[in-house]
């Protein structure tokens, strides 16, 4: 990718972004005017702004904290933490009612409901890309040094329950209460029950979960029994004068076994490698299968004159899911085959969710999301995503062929998300706003100015140290796997 596709693509993730804060803040604007509010300022993002203009007594802003955004509205609580002093004399305005503060502080959130709805109706119309085995819980690789493996499961196995609940998915990609990954991250006993079919037999086995070792600047990690979904996949990539490449291999050719025993995911080719090392080189048979024909392909990996071992498809997964490597670190040579990297299933289907159905799949992730916090569940705070992660996300769909398809699809759960989480009843949100006025009307006379002042100013700052904290991991997380991914090519000898 081109310099300039990169600076491109950043250049739609801030303007994406910002179009969620804008018309969050625009609710707010527009409610404030509606009911006679004074309006200070109009801001996108946080802290000191590096662009402001005054239009019509208001000031519209650009903050240097890329990580939300304001409407300055003196005679409703003061957050001079995060807005700024207060330009108005707060005493000399008039006053206004409860009913008033609480319409202003729905109208943010109301206004991102009605945006994801706006963006669901769109992705009903263009649908968005789904493929078979995102409903799929077949296991294709498995660890032999994890879990599941001295568990007994095998690639192939079709996982039915996780502790007793029914799972349809591996990953998360719907409901997220439905999903594998997800079932087994908030289990909370210390044993983990997995229910599976086998050949038309069903079995339930118990296994301890792994936890992998983290430093004190990583999340976390979380439970896993170490294994990877089943995918249609193929090779992709093929490095010259490599053993794959000598025996005739091409891109595209689909490899189904590995000496004479079925394969469910490319893992098993990566790691058959691996285990060679530090030890003796065997040949690999390799059965593969080209335009509806199968053939047997026999491949003695090499060591290459040069280059890093680019990370493969599964190493990426792995990184993903925080699935441990061994033997790791690799050596830079390493006996290769020379299949450079793997293609997934590229037979995508679209799919027209219907916005309601959208909306209800959104809300249904936060709602999961909280139940996890407040559950006995290893699940934290620190395992949440910031503005980073969501900038990351959207980076990532933007470079994919049809990924603004994924894009509208991800910015109704993003919407969903935002508008509930800016309900929760606390100081500085727009449920605290809510509760104060609430308060308020029961009491018949707002909350003292300096018990408020300082109660919002207190969450103010626990809310900017908040939003750090997650950045920190966030960030940590984009740079160790933008850094794993650097590679020098890797170049085999000339055949002789």
């Amino acid at each position: 990718m081109t310099i300039l596709r990169y600076i491109l693509v950043a250049l739609e993730v801030v303007l994406l972004f910002n179009l969620l804060i804008g018309v969050h803040e625009l609710g707010h604007f527009l409610a404030a005017r509606w009911r006679g509010l004074k309006v200070e300022r109009f801001a996108i993002w946080f802290g000191k702004p590096i662009w402001k203009k005054k239009i019509g007594g208001v000031e519209y802003a650009l903050g240097w904290i890329p990580a939300g955004g304001y409407v300055s509205l003196p005679q409703m609580a003061t957050m001079e933490a995060i807005e700024g002093k207060a330009e108005a004399d707060t005493e000399k305005l008039p006053n206004v009612t409860p009913l008033d503060k609480i319409i202003v502080a729905v109208a943010g959130p109301l206004f991102s409901f009605l945006l994801a709805i706006v963006f669901a109706i769109v992705v009903w119309q263009v649908g968005k890309p789904g493929m078979e085995t995102e409903n799929s819980t077949t296991i294709g690789w498995v660890d032999p040094t994890g879990p599941a493996a001295k568990a007994g499961l095998l690639p192939g196995d079709r996982i039915l329950e996780v502790d007793a609940h029914p799972v349809k998915h591996f990953s998360p990609v719907g409901n997220m209460a439905d999903s594998v990954i997800w079932r087994i991250v908030t289990s909370e006993n210390t044993n983990i029950v997995v229910k599976y079919r086998r050949e038309g037999k069903e079995a339930t086995v118990q296994m301890i979960p792994f936890h992998r070792a983290t430093k004190w600047y990583e999340r976390k990690a979380l439970r896993q029994i170490l294994v990877l979904p089943s995918e249609e996949f193929s090779i992709a990539e093929i490095a010259t004068n490599s053993p794959a490449a000598l025996a005739g291999l091409k891109p595209g050719d689909e490899v189904v076994s590995l000496n004479s025993e079925k394969i469910y995911h490319p893992a098993a080719v990566d790691y058959a490698e691996q285990m060679m090392t530090n030890g003796v080189v065997k040949p690999l048979m390799l059965t593969v299968r080209r335009g509806g024909k199968s053939f047997d392909c026999t491949l003695l990996a090499v060591k290459p004159l040069m280059g890093t071992n680019p990370p493969t498809k599964f190493e990426k997964l792995c990184r993903v899911l925080h699935i441990p490597l061994k033997p790791a670190p690799l050596p830079v040579t390493r006996p290769r085959l020379g299949i450079m990297a793997w293609q997934g299933d590229t037979n995508t289907a679209l799919v027209y969710p219907g916005p309601l159905e959208q909306v209800k799949t959104s809300a249904e992730q936060i709602f999961s999301t909280f139940g996890a916090l407040f559950s006995k569940s290893e699940i934290g705070v620190q395992q949440l995503g910031g503005a980073v992660m969501i900038g990351r996300v959207y980076y990532n769909l933007f470079q994919d062929e049809d990924g603004w398809r994924r894009v509208l699809w991800f910015s109704v759960i993003l919407n969903v998300n935002l508008a509930l989480l800016n309900m929760l009843p606390l100081p500085v949100l727009d449920g605290g706003h809510i509760t104060l006025s609430l308060i308020e009307w029961i009491r018949r006379r707002p909350v003292h100015a300096k018990i408020l002042e300082w109660i919002q100013t207190a969450f103010a700052a626990l809310l900017i140290t908040f939003m750090i904290y997650i950045a920190f991991f966030d960030t940590g997380d984009w740079v160790r796997s933008a850094r794993a991914d650097r590679n020098v090519p890797v170049v085999f000898a000339a055949p002789k």
